[in-house]
């Protein structure tokens, strides 16, 4: 039980695939201006991480070698593509804000790299909690820089006004009527950069373990 239990907290923490491991950086990127795709993007690579991790640890004995890099490509892209049919089945909206980064998942380091690292060597059900470990410390780092981006970007989390309405038709409200204005800097790529760099800072000013390696 100890042993599972750090197959999902680990990766939230000391072997965080973004913040300790710098992998997924591209994707923390480019779909972190708003909340919802952030939120999206992490439930379709939770999925693909952990089903994947199952697939791969199931055929695990049966995959040659010299092949298994094609393998776990193929068992990634059938993944890739279903999460990205049914994006476009249910969320539409959402599906074309994220554009090609739902496909990119094949690619993603923290995909190949724990098809390599752990479910080629593990049983099922521990290949399933790494990947659903591995995924939740990938999507709270989306989840924290996208809350930021928005709120102080646009005034909105998840669409809802926070600082109140902007001027329009109507006199602005809340802080906008005090002389607030949104930061345009927030929404632009290099701040998500800033923002991981923090979250990084904080993180290893906090972690002996993290600190001592």
């Amino acid at each position: 039980m100890g042993k599972n239990s750090k197959l999902i907290t680990g990766p939230l923490n000391l072997t965080n695939p973004i913040t300790v491991q710098v992998l997924g950086i591209c994707s923390a990127l480019a779909v972190t201006v708003k909340l919802m795709p952030a939120i999206v993007m992490s439930i379709s690579v939770i999925f693909v991480v952990a089903m994947g991790n199952v697939v791969i640890s199931l055929l695990r004995n049966t995959i040659p070698s010299r092949i298994r890099i094609i393998v776990q490509l193929v068992v990634a892209a059938a993944l890739v593509i279903i999460v990205d049919q049914v994006l476009k089945a249910y969320v539409y909206d959402i599906s074309k804000q994220l554009s090609v980064f739902v496909g990119l998942i094949i690619t993603n380091c923290i995909l190949m790299g724990r098809f390599e690292a752990f479910a080629l060597g593990n049983k099922p059900w521990q290949s399933f909690l790494d990947g659903v470990g591995n995924g939740g410390g990938y999507a709270m780092i989306l989840i924290i820089v996208s809350l930021i981006r928005e709120l102080f970007g646009s005034g909105t989390i998840a669409g809802f006004a926070v600082f109140g309405e902007k001027a329009g038709e109507n006199p602005a409200t809340g802080l906008y009527s005090i002389g607030y204005a949104d930061n345009g800097l927030v929404i632009l790529p290099p701040m998500a950069l800033i923002i991981m760099g923090v979250i990084i800072w904080v993180q290893r000013s906090r972690t002996r373990e993290l600190i001592e390696d």
